[in-house]
């Protein structure tokens, strides 16, 4: 199953993708809430009322031309994981973390599967990370790695846009990952029974059709259910919670000379059973 965020004229609305088309579930589905972590709180019973709207036949037009949104617009945690496939490791002169490194991205720079991206007035060493990003399902602490699966409700395509200049003044790396639009997400959920093996996925990122990156998740050195264990030890994992699980090698700032992205540039990113986003880059508006 896909879960999307619809835009439409009145507002943004829950949506489920059925082959061509997309189903408004405000409309095929009226008494589910309105937000996506409500809808995978509910857990199955969610799951199967979904499921109802889109066999009704209702609230159903072309996903051609829709106007998706992030799936998961304002997730109360956007985590992200540094350096976590070894080629990435190797291509900044970095070491191998002995455990998982976790920013956060705030909420704040999300933006759609197709929207523009920003490259900001402060700086032009604007980079590309594609990342698996998975989203929680259901309010979970102390999980262990082995339980893991069962607290995900699904994956997605994160950009962890970084502004490397940002990014390098100081140890924390939230201010360089956070600028608005920079958090792309999309193009929707693809619930885990239908995505297979979370870890044995092609991953790939293309500038202008360029291959930049290309890599598959069974390079994940952490992988998503060591993850939940690890955050989980922490902080109560609560559900449209969204964690990006780190970029494999390719980025632009390892290139020589550096390959920033600039306006004008296509940024297309593939993950095998999930889809794609594409982003053009634009100057952030005055």
């Amino acid at each position: 199953m896909k879960l999307a965020t619809l835009r439409t004229d009145s507002g943004d609305v829950l949506a489920a993708v059925d082959g061509d088309d997309v189903v408004d579930l405000s409309v095929a589905a009226p008494d589910l809430p309105g937000s996506m972590p409500e809808l995978l709180a509910q857990g199955q019973a969610g799951l199967d009322a979904v499921a109802g709207a889109i066999g009704s036949g209702q609230g159903r037009s072309p996903l051609a031309g829709a106007r998706l949104g992030a799936p998961v617009p304002n997730p109360q945690k956007f985590c992200a994981i540094g350096l976590n496939y070894a080629d990435h490791i190797a291509e900044t002169n970095s070491k191998t973390p002995e455990y998982p490194t976790v920013f956060v991205k705030l909420p704040s720079c999300i933006t759609g599967p197709k929207d523009d991206v920003w490259r900001p007035r402060v700086s032009e060493r604007l980079d590309y990370e594609g990342e698996l990003a998975f989203v929680i399902g259901q309010e979970c602490k102390h999980v262990s790695a082995a339980d893991a699966p069962g607290v995900i409700a699904g994956y997605t395509i994160v950009n962890d846009v970084s502004v490397r200049d940002y990014q390098r003044r100081t140890s924390q790396f939230t201010l360089g990952k956070s600028f608005d639009t920079h958090g792309v997400m999309g193009p929707w959920i693809v619930t885990a029974d239908e995505v297979g093996d979370p870890h044995d996925l092609e991953i790939k990122t293309m500038v202008n059709g360029e291959v930049r990156q290309h890599s598959n998740t069974k390079h994940l050195i952490f992988d998503c259910f060591e993850l939940v264990a690890a955050l989980s030890e922490v902080c109560s994992l609560m559900p449209g919670d969204v964690i990006a699980t780190g970029t494999s090698s390719g980025v632009a700032a390892a290139m020589d000379p550096p390959a920033w992205m600039v306006p004008g540039d296509v940024c297309r990113i593939e993950i095998e059973n999930i889809g794609a986003i594409e982003n053009t880059i634009v100057e952030e508006p005055r």
